[in-house]
């Protein structure tokens, strides 16, 4: 059973957005054909909800590693995890952005979770991870790293 797991799901307001292909699509096709405007759009809207709805990737953490999307690295790879939203989360994003990072970004997802990579074999400096609970997977990320307390130290 893993410790965390979060599917980066599209907000509603992406698939209400995406709506808009069927208008476009029947006032392409008016001319046309009217059934096949509003057959073309009602296709074209489901494939694009289906394709964002499949693709939207898995965030996890398991048996002491960290998968996001993917890609996987083991918890014994990473430094500590650090949560940001808001300001902190757009600058990650935006100009604090090392172009070697592995990123699983979504926009409609704000918050970020910045892991260290500790591998000095591995070319990306750290990975960018999109959270809707950012604390609660860099609490995890750090909690699963800490070894196992022996029995005597209970």
């Amino acid at each position: 059973m893993p410790d965390y797991r979060e599917r980066l799901w599209p907000t509603p307001w992406i698939y209400i957005a995406t709506l808009l292909l069927i208008p476009a699509s029947i006032l392409v096709l008016a001319p046309v054909s009217m059934p096949a405007g509003i057959a073309t759009g009602l296709i074209l809207y489901l494939a694009t909800a289906g394709s964002l709805s499949l693709t939207a990737p898995v965030i996890e953490v398991r048996d002491g590693m960290l998968h996001a999307g993917r890609a996987a690295i083991s918890l014994d790879q990473t430094g500590e995890a650090v949560a940001a939203s808001g300001p902190d989360a757009r600058r990650e994003r935006g100009t604090g952005l090392d172009a070697r990072a592995h990123l699983v970004i979504r926009g409609w997802v704000d918050p970020v979770v910045r892991v260290p990579i500790t591998d000095p074999a591995d070319p990306a400096p750290y990975w960018l991870v999109s959270s809707r609970r950012p604390k609660e997977l860099a609490a995890v990320i750090n909690g699963s790293r800490r070894p196992e307390p022996a029995e005597g130290d209970l």
